[in-house]
């Protein structure tokens, strides 16, 4: 495993991170394990989740992933960076989401017992929320930082003149600044490589993207013509699925990927290893994260990070995904 440097931090983390927003539903506790074991001992010892997953079960089972995570922790916290992420619906009251202050000091007292510890290494926004003034979320963060309950924290899903925004007022207000983004970016979706990217390289931004393999599209095993059985695209996650169904499953996306085989084909490796090796081939990349429904699933992932792309590959592949530098407003 390789290990970088965590933006402008002094941490240092694996170039690849072990999302779990499957622990819990789509993975039950023993297989979860499992899975956290398997990515330990390949050398990952960044884990990152969140308080609303497992993905697509709703308020009535946000928090079982960060408690599945916190009982694998036990005894061995110390060895792994800890990031986690609020912002989104854990409750029936109109306060139990979004980033007010309210919120956020409740949120993270209730993260921190699921994880059986005392303090988390990041603590991330999960969304924008527009409707909280800006510096409320700022100073309520700041407070958590001062308290011990977060050494650093983060932002994900955010626009880049948000983000660019937040850094702004930190500065003036003199508050704990953001020093990480996690965005969605893989061979079918570049956007961020337009603003956010340029934006994470002009302040030392750590960069954590989710979703590297499009929910798993960039295996090269689905179909168009195909119902999918298992995986991000079925009901199994709840309506999560349609919504990676709104993202990838479309003629276009699948046409590409055909493409994308083709230019993979002579490095002898899966697409799968090759569309992450291409992730972690961005400089500007700190970890990609890498999520599996089973261990099994981890082997190809987990190899990405020795794996170094030709860059003839690397080229053809950029030329092939261009398009999606520019997206779908839609998506």
């Amino acid at each position: 495993m390789q290990y970088r440097q965590f933006g402008r931090t002094g941490l240092t983390v694996s170039r690849l991170c072990l999302g779990t927003m499957t622990f819990g539903l789509q993975t039950e506790e023993a297989a979860s394990h499992r899975i956290l074991d398997t990515a330990a001992d390949a050398g990952v010892n960044f884990i990152d989740t969140a308080n609303v997953y497992p993905l697509g079960a709703g308020e009535d089972l946000a928090g079982r992933t960060e408690e599945i995570v916190g009982r694998w922790l036990k005894g061995k916290r110390e060895r792994f960076i800890v990031a986690t992420k609020a912002v989104g619906k854990m409750g029936p009251a109109a306060w139990d989401q979004g980033a007010s202050r309210k919120h956020l000091l409740d949120a993270i007292d209730a993260s921190l017992q699921r994880l059986g510890t005392d303090y988390v290494d990041l603590y991330q926004l999960h969304s924008d929320d527009p409707k909280t003034p800006l510096d409320e979320t700022l100073e309520a963060l700041d407070t958590i930082v001062r308290s011990g309950k977060a050494r650093y924290i983060g932002v994900s899903n955010f626009l880049a003149y948000r983000l660019a925004r937040a850094l702004g007022r930190a500065d003036v207000l003199r508050v704990a600044r953001f020093v990480s983004v996690q965005p969605r970016y893989n061979l079918l979706f570049r956007q961020i490589e337009r603003e956010l990217l340029p934006l994470a390289a002009e302040e030392q931004l750590a960069v954590m993207p989710y979703n590297p393999l499009a929910g798993g599209l960039l295996t090269g095993k689905h179909r168009l013509d195909a119902t999918p059985t298992e995986g991000r695209f079925t009901e199994s996650v709840g309506k999560a699925g349609a919504m990676y169904q709104q993202r990838y499953w479309h003629e276009r996306e699948f046409d590409t990927i055909e493409r994308l085989k083709a230019i993979a084909a002579p490095t002898g490796e899966s697409l799968a290893k090759v569309s992450l090796a291409w992730v972690l081939a961005n400089p500007l990349i700190t970890s990609a994260i890498i999520g599996a429904s089973r261990a099994e699933q981890l082997s190809d992932t987990l190899s990405a990070a020795e794996f170094t792309l030709d860059d003839a590959i690397k080229t053809q592949l950029d030329d092939a995904s261009v398009q999606y530098r520019w997206g779908d407003a839609a998506r």
